[in-house]
């Protein structure tokens, strides 16, 4: 049986708070897409919508793209993503400067995946920042950043154990950041007692949950495995025998997001982290469900016919 439960939303007038991420688009389809996902979630008013970069820095020019036009078509606040991957100090300081000439003031530190994928060994750039907790440091040296970085409620794949890594975490916060989102997760009973033992270690920064609507089990769950993420056997149950029943597997994707929000809301989160994949309908649903609804006055992009 699920650890969460469907029951009466919590009244919580206003307190809500949501961001979203998105991924630069590799062709001009994906680009139309993505533009129109932005549209449809914008009436949503997320606290800040954050763009993701490539391993080694592979999607750097269209990171750069997407972030500068969000800032000039939207009234968005856009975050965007920063590894140390295959990149040498004054590579990641230029990127860092570009971006906040560009305005961008909201970032997202990631150590990253090593460029052969998720998996792979992760080698430091010998003239590179090694990890999450140094890139925080160099980029808070650059201004008074806001600084989002990394968390994981199963703990990071490579970390030993769990001491080994909340002391990353602790470094990080340390060094300037200014909040934890978490990977994705879907028991959570295990995203608790994770914010608990970062407590315990004398961090206090919110630690906000990442939500990942389900969009494709089979494609969520090879990818949960190979990031370290569990897959609980009533979620496995709850998708079972609908790879080709695309519109009931949807509606079962939204109940299932919207029972985890909605559960984490019972114990008293109130800022929660969407991963969108760059498609709006779902997360869209959830926020309704959990009465993220449109300023008055707003329209609502409608998603274009098929």
């Amino acid at each position: 049986m699920p650890q969460q439960r469907f029951s009466r939303q919590p009244d919580v007038s206003g307190k809500l708070r949501v961001s979203f991420e998105f991924f630069p688009p590799k062709t001009d389809a994906m680009e139309a897409r993505l533009w129109e996902t932005v549209k449809r979630l914008e009436p949503l008013s997320p606290s800040f919508v954050s763009v993701t970069y490539g391993a080694g820095g592979s999607t750097r020019e269209r990171t750069a793209r997407t972030v500068k036009r969000i800032l000039e078509e939207t009234q968005l606040t856009p975050a965007a993503h920063m590894t140390c991957v295959d990149a040498s100090r004054e590579d990641v300081d230029q990127v860092v400067g570009e971006f906040v000439d560009m305005g961008v003031k909201r970032f997202v530190a990631l150590r990253g995946d090593p460029s052969a994928g998720v998996g792979a060994a992760y080698r430091p750039h010998p003239d590179g920042y090694a990890n999450g907790a140094e890139l925080v440091g160099a980029m808070k040296r650059q201004g008074d950043l806001d600084i989002s970085v990394s968390a994981y409620p199963e703990k990071h794949p490579e970390s030993p154990d769990f001491a080994t890594d909340i002391d990353m975490l602790k470094r990080k916060v340390d060094n300037g950041a200014t909040r934890a989102i978490t990977q994705f997760f879907f028991d959570n009973d295990l995203y608790e007692r994770y914010v608990e033992r970062a407590r315990r270690a004398g961090i206090y920064v919110p630690i906000v949950p990442g939500v990942l609507p389900i969009h494709n089990f089979t494609q969520v769950a090879n990818f949960a495995g190979r990031c370290g993420a569990s897959i609980p056997g009533w979620l496995a149950e709850r998708f079972a025998g609908l790879e080709d029943e695309p519109q009931i597997h949807a509606l079962v994707a939204s109940a299932v997001a919207a029972e985890q929000v909605l559960d984490l809301m019972e114990r008293g989160i109130d800022d929660f982290h969407f991963y969108t994949m760059n498609r709006a309908d779902l997360v869209y649903a959830v926020c309704h469900m959990i009465g993220i609804r449109p300023r008055s006055g707003t329209t609502v992009e409608q998603p274009a016919a098929a």
